[in-house]
């Protein structure tokens, strides 16, 4: 008869060790100072620079390599569980070795993760380096912010010109992006950016079930995007990722830091692009303000005004993204969508996926202390 493994001493020393590090990352982000000081602005960004050091090089993303060996390696797991099942050999003593090598690849999951990147979710950040608080805000003050930034898209499209929006080259847009970095690190030094390792995603096919545009690998310092959108929203979506990349986790300090770096750019292509996605927030606020009052007869009014002062082209550049992403519904893409909520939640963004949103709140508040936008 075939005898039983069982743990060794080793192994739960092992366990043991795995356990207690991530007791102590745990009790360390609990302290956003020492967070920032020692993690966010000491180690991570030698450690992040270095990774795209290493992977910028190659042409193709190696965190969707690992991403992929790493899907393949639960497959093989989950079939040779499948085949235990059926063959009735899962025994107890087999069923509590294969918990405890999954706890053990969760906690190193854990660690691992934290280190390289998510200890950057309990950081002080934006707030505290521009020295801004993102308070509560008004209907009026959300209004006036969406009629400031339908005027800098009107503008931004007249520079533009052309009926037809260009469509300069991914990499065009990369480097774009990259300088917009440079410029802002003049004025706000922290957001110094090196070593650009910005790649299409190897996934973009599947993009509209899973339901992205952008996402960073902390595990290999790279930034992927999606490269079949409208190319009008490629620069805003670099900056995004490239955001993540300087450590802001969040994905309302990620689009505000995005838009620090825009605002710095010379290109009028790039900075359309991020009041196209600004405005989009706003007047979802907008619209998100009157509902809950369920004040109707103003919501359609505040919808009509809005439309009346965008530029035509502008609301034709609208009216094209909207009908890109309709045509690729799924049914799939909202269930996908409900994990990364919980997954945001988790990570102490209490909106989920709508804390996109609340880039509203970090435009208002620095309105308010600089005066520009």
């Amino acid at each position: 008869m075939k005898q039983e493994r069982v743990f060794s001493a080793y192994q739960w020393v092992k366990l043991g060790i795995l356990f207690s590090i991530s007791l102590i990352i745990s009790l360390f982000s609990l302290f956003p100072e020492q967070v920032e000081r020692l993690y966010s602005l000491g180690i991570y960004p030698a450690l992040a620079s270095t990774l795209r050091t290493l992977t910028r090089w190659v042409p193709f993303s190696l965190g969707d390599i690992l991403y992929a060996w790493i899907f393949l390696l639960m497959l093989i797991g989950l079939v040779r569980l499948l085949r235990l099942l059926y063959r009735r050999e899962l025994t107890r003593a087999r069923l509590i070795l294969i918990g405890f090598s999954f706890l053990s690849a969760v906690l190193w999951v854990f660690i691992v993760f934290q280190l390289m990147w998510g200890l950057n979710y309990h950081r002080l950040g934006i707030a505290y380096q521009l020295r801004i608080n993102k308070n509560g805000y008004s209907r009026e003050e959300v209004t006036s912010l969406a009629h400031q930034l339908i005027y800098q898209l009107n503008e931004c499209r007249r520079q533009i010109g052309d009926t037809v929006l260009p469509e300069p080259p991914l990499d065009t847009l990369y480097r774009e992006a990259y300088r917009s970095y440079e410029r802002v690190s003049y004025e706000y030094e922290f957001l110094h950016y090196q070593n650009r390792s910005v790649k299409p995603s190897l996934y973009s096919g599947i993009a509209d079930y899973v339901g992205f545009t952008g996402y960073y690998n902390p595990f290999t310092g790279e930034a992927q995007l999606r490269t079949d959108l409208p190319r009008v929203l490629i620069p805003y979506i670099t900056l995004h990722e490239m955001a993540h990349q300087l450590g802001y986790a969040s994905e309302s300090e990620a689009n505000f830091v995005g838009f620090l770096a825009a605002m710095a750019s010379k290109n009028v292509y790039v900075r359309y692009s991020a009041y196209l996605d600004l405005f989009s927030y706003a007047q979802g606020e907008q619209v998100r303000m009157y509902g809950k009052e369920k004040d109707y007869s103003q919501f359609e009014a505040m919808i009509l005004q809005n439309r009346s002062l965008l530029d035509t082209l502008v609301k034709r550049d609208r009216k094209e993204i909207r009908e890109f992403f309709y045509k690729r519904r799924n049914r799939i893409s909202p269930a996908v969508s409900g994990l990364y909520d919980q997954y945001l939640k988790l990570n102490k963004q209490t909106e989920g996926v709508n804390s996109y949103n609340e880039v509203v709140g970090w435009l208002i508040a620095y309105q308010k202390k600089y005066g520009k936008l």
